[in-house]
């Protein structure tokens, strides 16, 4: 398999100590990437904040072992099913990093996404890129002192509740609200909260870009997926060069820089394919409105892969690319099954730990059990009964009660003249519309 060729890039420009300024941009892909970015940051807060029938969207409730998705109530058993969704997520990543290089973290990565909002968030509060730049050389007093104040602050409330929606996946967030405002939180989950709000306020807000670059293992691998016929953000060198002044005509790029100011990790995409480019489109848009004012063909820079940019064809069918889209589409295949034959009615029966068996009266003898159940349907009862070729009885409560699940309820088997030492009986749930048998032993003496 033929690779990208590499160019070696000054690493000093990609680790220098100043401060990156992203000047803001508009363009096709970044509406695109608004299109995409918004509903994901929506479903975000919205499956914890919104309710359904008086429950969140989702809720991994540990302490009911149970999880809450759109209304219905899947059991751990269903835990299966969440780690489809994981394998269709990396199965997704490796598709779109084969066919359209990082697209994930430039249009949909949590990183991202929550970086762009604080990047607003500082153009509202210390004012444009350029503003940015000539003020951080200067002191901070009064306004300048004020606005940044105001844009910590902002920093810390987005991220605090960044961790309380987090937070809310796990503890229902209307309780979990409640107790911090009252004071009866625990001091484990104001800890939490604490490093929760931390991390985020320092990733998206101090450190950005160098998670991008020194921490995100997307961005190692990534070099592993891409190949020639891979189409992610790229520099026509053969059409930008030589760099041209503005009333100069030979290449098309006029070195304006632009393309560096708008990219949110502060690399020139000019020095060819990089680790730190997270394939947002931004220089793109720029480099477009920089072209169309001097009319020249849009393009400049562009999603194209290495033999587009060589004039070389490009085949439409990729083994590999077809590969991960079928493993994809079983996953997700998979996920689809799986959520539609949840477990209903979780059943478990434990023997007695103290005595095999025990004879209340001559020729009769007895198992002592435990029985637990779980239910995750619509059941309000379940009634219970024995199942056996034995001539035996089910000693103890034969309904229960919505009230009385999820607790270990005692429970004898009691039979007459039983022939074999041991044999299998099964005893039955029976619900409105749910009926299971669970097998176990019953001892009546010791090989």
């Amino acid at each position: 398999m033929q690779k990208i060729p590499v160019q070696q890039v000054d690493p000093v420009a990609l680790t220098a100590a100043d401060k990156i300024h992203v000047r803001l941009t508009e363009g096709r892909f970044q509406n695109l990437r608004r299109f995409i970015s918004w509903p994901l940051m929506f479903a975000y807060f919205a499956l914890v904040w919104v309710q359904f029938d008086g429950r969140p969207w989702l809720l991994f409730d540990f302490a009911e072992r149970h999880i809450l998705l759109f209304g219905n109530t899947l059991s751990w058993h269903d835990l299966p099913a969440l780690a489809g969704i994981m394998i269709a997520g990396a199965c997704l990543l490796f598709f779109l990093a084969v066919g359209w290089g990082r697209v994930w973290c430039g249009f949909a990565c949590p990183q991202s996404i929550w970086t762009w909002v604080f990047i607003r968030i500082e153009r509202w509060t210390e004012g444009r890129a350029t503003e940015r730049a000539k003020n951080e050389k200067l002191p901070l007093r009064s306004t300048r002192l004020a606005r940044r104040v105001a844009k910590h602050l902002l920093w810390i409330a987005f991220a605090t509740l960044t961790a309380i929606t987090f937070t809310g996946y796990f503890i229902p967030v209307r309780e979990l609200t409640s107790s911090l405002l009252t004071g009866t939180a625990s001091l484990s989950v104001i800890g939490w909260l604490i490093c929760m709000a931390a991390l985020t306020y320092t990733n998206a807000g101090l450190v950005r870009e160098k998670i991008c670059l020194h921490a995100c293992p997307y961005s190692r691998f990534q070099g592993v997926m891409f190949d020639l016929d891979t189409r992610t953000v790229m520099y026509d060198a053969a059409r930008g060069e030589p760099r041209r002044g503005a009333e100069s005509t030979q290449g098309d790029c006029i070195d304006c820089g632009i393309c560096v100011k708008v990219c949110p990790t502060g690399i020139d995409i000019r020095d060819g394919l990089q680790a730190a480019c997270i394939d947002c489109g931004a220089c793109i848009d720029a480099c477009d409105a920089v072209m169309e004012k001097i009319k020249k063909p849009l393009g400049l820079i562009r999603f194209a892969s290495e033999k587009q940019l060589q004039k070389a064809p490009s085949p439409i069918y990729r083994p590999r690319l077809a590969g991960y889209f079928a493993v994809l589409t079983l996953a997700v295949s998979g996920v689809v099954y799986g959520l539609q034959q949840p477990t209903e009615l979780l059943v478990e029966i434990r023997r007695d730990r103290g005595a095999l068996f025990y004879s209340p009266q001559q020729d009769v003898v007895c198992n002592r059990y435990l029985i637990k159940i779980e239910n995750f349907g619509n059941e309000a009862q379940f009634t219970l009964s024995l199942e056996s070729n034995l001539d035996a009885r089910l000693e103890g409560k034969t309904a229960i009660a919505t009230h009385e699940m999820g607790q270990w309820l005692p429970y004898s088997v009691c039979a007459t003249e039983p022939e074999q030492a041991r044999q299998k009986i099964a005893i039955a749930f029976t619900g409105l519309d749910v009926h299971v048998t669970k097998e176990t032993t019953f001892i009546t003496a010791v090989r």
